[in-house]
C-alpha cells in the first residue's frame, strides 16, 4: 500500500479537535487526479441523511454540528448536503468545480489514541496499521455488506442462526427496553454463549436464517447480510445489541458483543430505531465517529493507485463500535461480497491511509 506525503499549505486553523486531532482549512488542497463518484448515488445518501437530521433533531448523539468541531453550524452541514442534489445527473465534479463551491478542512489524525490502542492490541496486523498512521493522513478501512450462503432451516453446514430480537422484547421501544434491561434476554448473553446454543435451547428468540459460524462472525462485524433464497434477494440488518462494547484490541471471534437482526428492504446505515435508519449505498458512504463528528459530514479522500491520484467522496451516514473515541479512522462502504477473499481481490489496490478533507459548502 502506498502512502502519500505532501506538504500542507496552512491558511489558518479554523476547527480544532481535542488536543490530538484537528481540521485545518486549506486554500488549495492537493486533490489532483480523477474524482471518482456516482453523483446520483451521492445525492441519494446525502438526501436520506439530511432527512434524518431534519426529522430527528432530538437525537443529540448524532444530530449536531460536531461536538469536537468549532465554528461549524448544523445549518451549513445541511446546506452542503442540499447542494449535492442540485442537478446531480448533469454534474461533473472537477477540481476546479470543487474549489469554487467548497471549503476544504484537512483532517489530521489523533495518532496518540491510535498508538494507545496499538499497544493494547494482540493482533499484529492491527498493531502495525495503527502504529503506521501518517502524520497527515487518516486510516481508511473498508467495509461491505455480507453476501450470505444460507438456509431457511438448520443443517450440518448452516448450524448458526441469525436471530431476531428475543421474544421478551418484541414490541418494546428502546426506552422501554432500557428501563427493563435487567430482566431482558438481550442483555444476558455473550456471543459465545449464543453460538453454543443458549437461545436455541430455551427457544428465546426466532431464527431468521441459518448460516455457517464463519459467516455469522462476518455479518456481526459488517452489520448487513444479503442473501438469495428461493430466487429472492433479502436484506438483514443489525437491530439491537447485547450492551457489550466492541473491543478494538480483539479479533472478530473474540468479541463478546452480539447483534440481533431484522429483515429490512435495503442496505441501512445510522438510525436510532430500525424504522428510521438511513438508506445508504456503496462508494458514497462513510462510517465513522458519529458521536463526535456529527452525522452528515461530507468527506473527500485522496490516495494513489498505480502511481495515479484518485479521489472519492462520501457522506458520514453510518457508525460502528470501533469508532468510539476514534478520531483517526473512516470506514468506506464497498459493495457486497461473500467474504475476505473476494472482497480483497476487488479492493486490494486501495491503500490503508489517505489524505482526507471535510468539505463544506462555501458561505
Amino acid at each position: 500500500m502506498m502512502n502519500i506525503y505532501r506538504p500542507i499549505s496552512l491558511v489558518f486553523i479554523s476547527l480544532s479537535f481535542s488536543i490530538h486531532a484537528e481540521f485545518v482549512l486549506q486554500k488549495s488542497p492537493e486533490i489532483d487526479g480523477e474524482i471518482s463518484v456516482n453523483t446520483a448515488n451521492l445525492c441519494d445518501v446525502a438526501d436520506n441523511t439530511k432527512r434524518y437530521i431534519e426529522l430527528f433533531p432530538q437525537d443529540t448523539f448524532a444530530v449536531h454540528s460536531g461536538e469536537v468541531i468549532e465554528g461549524v453550524s448544523l445549518t451549513r452541514v445541511v446546506k452542503t448536503l442540499d447542494f449535492l442534489c442540485q442537478s446531480p445527473e448533469n454534474r461533473s465534479f472537477t477540481r476546479e468545480y470543487l474549489l469554487q463551491h467548497f471549503d476544504f478542512y484537512r483532517w489530521l489524525p489523533d495518532k496518540k489514541q491510535a498508538h494507545q490502542l496499538a499497544e493494547q492490541s494482540k493482533n499484529a496486523v492491527k498493531k502495525r496499521l495503527l502504529n503506521n498512521i501518517p502524520e497527515q493522513q487518516i486510516f481508511i478501512t473498508k467495509y461491505y455488506t455480507k453476501l450470505l450462503n444460507a438456509s431457511e432451516k438448520p443443517t450440518a453446514q448452516f448450524n448458526q442462526a441469525l436471530y431476531a430480537l428475543p421474544a421478551d422484547e418484541q414490541g418494546m421501544s428502546l426506552v422501554e427496553a432500557e428501563k427493563n434491561k435487567q430482566a431482558l434476554t438481550r442483555y444476558q448473553l455473550t456471543r459465545q454463549q449464543i453460538i453454543n446454543g443458549a437461545l436455541l435451547d430455551n427457544n428465546l428468540a426466532q431464527p431468521l436464517i441459518w448460516l455457517t459460524e464463519e459467516a455469522l462472525h462476518d455479518v456481526l462485524l459488517q452489520g448487513t447480510g444479503v442473501v438469495e433464497i428461493n430466487g429472492k434477494r433479502r436484506y438483514f440488518n443489525v437491530h439491537r445489541n447485547n450492551g457489550i462494547a466492541y473491543d478494538y484490541t480483539r479479533g472478530k471471534r473474540e468479541q463478546a458483543r452480539y447483534w440481533y437482526f431484522a429483515e429490512v428492504p435495503s442496505i441501512l446505515g445510522y438510525g436510532k430505531t430500525l424504522a428510521d435508519k438511513i438508506s445508504i449505498k456503496p462508494d458514497v458512504t462513510f462510517a465513522g465517529n458519529v458521536k463526535q463528528l456529527g452525522l452528515g459530514k461530507l468527506f473527500l479522500i485522496n490516495y494513489q493507485v498505480d502511481g495515479k491520484p484518485v479521489n472519492n467522496m462520501g457522506v458520514l451516514a453510518d457508525q460502528g463500535g470501533a469508532f468510539d473515541n476514534n478520531l483517526f479512522q473512516l470506514d468506506f462502504l464497498k459493495g457486497s461480497y461473500y467474504g475476505w477473499k473476494d472482497y480483497y481481490q476487488a479492493n486490494k489496490h486501495l491503500p490503508d491511509y489517505a489524505n482526507t478533507w471535510l468539505m463544506l459548502k462555501k458561505q
